[in-house]
């Protein structure tokens, strides 16, 4: 046995290769190649010999092309982002077991139909590319995440949204958007939406019957709504667009809204959730812990999701390290936890945390309620967290942004509205340099230091219900790059 056999994983980031040398592709065993942050310009022939490779990073270099006979059966994830690809092959679509694609970051203007079968597919980013249209996806029944914002995209459609029965994420920040279909409605899975910075006049009705978390709408000349309704948050919204519905029975407006009442029938386990859709779903139980059941019929199911939301849990289930080698988007949201476990900690492929609470609808008292959990702080364990992107920490009572995630490099998104922070630290904020959303409203801020003006990489700061004089709420109204210009200017010289 030669020592190359034994070789599952090879590290040659942050050099400078021109070049690959071809011996690499003797590499039979490799499982996780990472070549990001170097001078790459092409990628050699050969590599479909690497049939073992399930990890492949070659972001940060300078590709222009992707080979047209690059295809590796065993991938499952596969970074292209930050190099300057203008198009990519058809036979990439022969990736059968892919499931993450990120190509942010490039020249792409278009995107080769073939992709549209990749059934494997789970996460998909096209970000800050020249895409004009919305690519179809009509085999691509996993899709949980689509990150399309930064591009030139001009229209939104029923036929690019009625394949998508299991999105959970969708970004279109960024993009000429004039408007958004009735069916917007076919997405029933949908929790996180993005439409900020496009050019939408109004939002249909039926947008309300969603049961979004997070609603983006910075940055539209919407006139529909009233601005201090789309200021109060997603919630809010929401349920002003519910309430222009009109004829609508009551069946159909109750469907959509989250009930505090849980039948015994539906208290069983969702193996179809589990096996069709790999989610482990366990939410709106009332329970105080997970039964073993639930974990036990996973089995040797791939589980890339688990929702234990609307529940009563004081602490994290300890049985979810057994899932740590899998699972990427975590919902705790709406239950009693006082603090993080280092559970949580060693799932390494997480990429969304949802701690926040949730709205709900009381039947016994008909009112809309809010639960949440009582969070404060959190383990600098967290760090090891190196794939988190999103973080929901709304209605908790955090006093200060969390140190640990200042050493997360991947976060792109913190939310932590309706807490009781009562500073920032701009200088810490300034090293995030993913970070493009931060939700801060209705906190203590009673000042907001100029220096957060630097932080020039934010796209969507929310400020508004905090105590502060200045920025005045004129200022406010104009969005996050007005904000910053507002906020630079006042640096002292």
């Amino acid at each position: 046995m030669t020592s190359d056999s034994c070789l599952h994983s090879l590290f040659l980031i942050h050099n400078k290769l021109k070049i690959l040398p071809e011996e690499i592709t003797n590499l039979r065993n490799l499982k996780g190649l990472y070549l990001q942050h170097n001078e790459l310009t092409c990628i050699p022939e050969g590599f479909e010999q690497l049939f073992n490779l399930e990890d492949l990073d070659l972001s940060n270099n300078s590709l222009t092309t992707v080979p047209a006979g690059f295809s590796l059966s065993s991938l499952v994830r596969l970074n292209l982002s930050s190099n300057q690809l203008k198009s990519l092959p058809a036979e990439i679509s022969g990736m059968k077991r892919l499931k993450h694609l990120d190509c942010n970051s490039n020249l792409l203007e278009t995107i080769p139909p073939e992709l549209a079968g990749m059934e494997s597919l789970e996460l998909l980013y096209l970000r800050r590319n020249k895409l004009r249209f919305l690519p179809e996806f009509p085999s691509c029944k996993l899709l949980k995440e689509l990150h399309v914002g930064e591009n030139q995209i001009e229209m939104l459609g029923a036929e690019h949204l009625k394949h998508l029965n299991s999105i959970l994420v969708l970004d279109l920040r960024d993009n000429k958007l004039k408007s958004v279909p009735d069916e917007i409605t076919l997405l029933q899975s949908l929790e996180r939406l993005d439409l900020s910075n496009n050019d939408i006049s109004s939002l249909p009705c039926s947008l309300g019957k969603l049961h979004l978390k997070f609603l983006a709408l910075e940055g539209n000349p919407i006139r529909t709504i009233r601005r201090e309704i789309i200021n109060k948050g997603t919630q809010e919204v929401l349920k002003y667009l519910r309430s222009k519905i009109k004829d609508d029975g009551p069946n159909q407006s109750d469907s959509v809204i989250e009930t505090a009442m849980t039948l015994p029938s539906e208290s069983r386990v969702n193996v179809h959730a589990i096996t069709t859709l790999k989610i482990l779903d366990y939410s709106g139980k009332q329970t105080t812990l997970i039964p073993d059941d639930v974990f036990d019929a996973v089995k040797s199911n791939i589980i890339t999701s688990i929702n234990f939301s609307k529940n009563e849990l004081c602490e994290i289930p300890k049985r979810i390290v057994e899932l740590k080698e899998m699972v990427s988007d975590v919902n705790l949201s709406f239950n009693k936890l006082s603090f993080i476990s280092l559970e949580l900690c060693v799932l390494q492929k997480l990429t969304f945390l949802d701690l926040s609470c949730t709205i709900f609808f009381c039947k016994s008292c008909f009112s809309f309620q809010f639960r949440n959990n009582f969070l404060s702080s959190l383990p600098e364990e967290m760090e090891s967290l190196i794939r988190l992107q999103t973080i929901n920490l709304s209605f908790n009572r955090f006093k200060i942004l969390p140190e640990v995630l200042y050493h997360i490099p991947t976060l792109e998104a913190v939310l932590i509205s309706n807490n009781q922070v009562g500073s920032v630290d701009p200088e810490k904020l300034k090293t995030m340099e993913n970070l493009i959303t931060l939700d801060l409203q209705n906190n203590d801020l009673l000042q907001i230091p100029p220096e957060l003006g630097n932080c020039v990489n934010l796209r969507t700061l929310l400020l508004d219900g905090n105590p502060f004089r200045v920025p005045r709420a004129a200022i406010l109204m104009k969005g996050t790059a007005a904000i910053l210009e507002y906020l630079r200017d006042r640096i002292p010289t």
